[in-house]
């Protein structure tokens, strides 16, 4: 994926997945995706869902647009560009989550 920014685009990256990290705090369970991001549940789905939530909002806001101070710290290019393709994937109508957990975990469990 192309990261278009102002003046141009940056070259494609090698494709880049945040690590997801598991933890119990304060009783709950929290999904850490690479220190950028993160959901909290009562169950490991809850977290899971409060994750995608949090991350489609963050895609959308990003795609919108938005200017990094030239102060600031310079951004992860990889972040970006990973945040970009979710963004990409849900504004074509896909499921972000075989991105962001591995393929095949946005199949629906059978109920039982």
């Amino acid at each position: 994926m192309k990261l278009p920014l102002a003046g141009g685009t940056l070259p494609a990256m090698e494709r880049w997945t945040p690590p997801l990290e598991v933890a119990v705090v304060a009783g709950r369970c929290r999904l850490c995706l690479g220190g950028y991001a993160y959901g909290e549940g009562e169950t490991l789905q809850d977290a899971a869902d409060d994750l995608v939530a949090r991350l489609l909002n963050f895609a959308m806001c990003f795609r919108s647009g938005f200017t990094i101070s030239t102060e600031a710290p310079q951004p992860d290019l990889r972040w970006l560009d990973f945040v970009y393709e979710l963004g990409a994937i849900a504004a074509g109508g896909g499921d972000i989550r075989d991105r962001v957990f591995g393929a095949g975990s946005s199949a629906t469990e059978p109920n039982g």
